[in-house]
């Protein structure tokens, strides 16, 4: 185990019911963490944390709506009275808005919908989680990101992002910039908070298009969510390394 971490840390994972995030919880559990399983669906969250607890994971449900605020501020008291405690917030909860969706045709209301949970969801659950993180030993912050929200890759002649709805790519850059805020704010304090790249993983939020498995997908949440206390803050990953803003 890490520095500072012992097998009691504690890790919450949004829109951890099925696909990458499940993935997610599960191998943060089988490090010997609690993982809080957080998602909207009452019968998805708790058929995942039965499934995860048969595998010998020590699993519990956190009933979480990340568009909502009375939701939220209930996950983080849940949080604090079940488990005392938090050192791990992995923020996957994501949706696409649909498809098709190009910027000349997409609907405002769309857009609001799709930054509502991708971006503003983060805001509201990373900072109802702050003051539990900050009272950690190793606190860490994942922001479930994507290579299309990659300006420096959107911008590079024969690179084909394929066809990425307009709102949810724009929201996977906003993502990107605000890592970058809570990184600089946060500089001072032990926290260490990145955006990762599951790849272009088979999950219902594309369809199950993906050539990545969604265990394959978890894996940088995994990386990062377990950094040493001298590891990076502030960036943007995926398994090969450093994805360019």
């Amino acid at each position: 185990m890490i520095d500072g971490m012992s097998e009691r840390t504690i890790a919450l994972v949004t829109g951890a019911n099925k696909g990458i995030g499940y993935e997610v919880a599960a191998g943060l559990g089988a490090l010997g963490w609690r993982v809080g399983v957080g998602a909207r669906d009452h019968q998805r969250r708790e058929t995942a944390v039965e499934k995860l607890r048969a595998d010998g994971i020590d699993a519990f449900g956190v009933p979480l709506d990340v568009t909502d605020d009375a939701s939220v501020a209930a996950a983080a008291g849940l949080i604090a009275g079940h488990a005392g405690g938090l050192d791990v917030l992995v923020n996957n909860a994501a949706i696409t808005g649909g498809v098709p969706q190009t910027a000349t045709t997409v609907e405002p209301a769309t857009v609001r919908g799709v930054v509502e949970t991708n971006v503003i969801g983060v805001i509201r659950v990373t900072n109802a989680m702050l003051p539990m993180l900050r009272g950690s030993a190793a606190p860490r912050i994942v922001n479930m990101s994507s290579s299309v929200g990659s300006l420096a890759l959107q911008t590079t002649p024969d690179v084909d992002m394929g066809p990425v709805p307009a709102a949810y790519l724009a929201s996977k850059t906003f993502l990107n910039a605000l890592t970058i805020q809570y990184a600089k704010e946060l500089g001072d304090t032990n926290i260490l908070i990145n955006s990762g790249c599951p790849g272009f993983t088979a999950t219902d939020l594309n369809g199950f298009r993906g050539v990545r498995t969604p265990q394959q997908g978890a894996a940088i949440a995994i990386h990062l969510a377990t950094l040493p206390d001298d590891g990076p803050t502030g960036g943007f990953f995926d398994d090969a390394g450093t994805v360019p803003w």
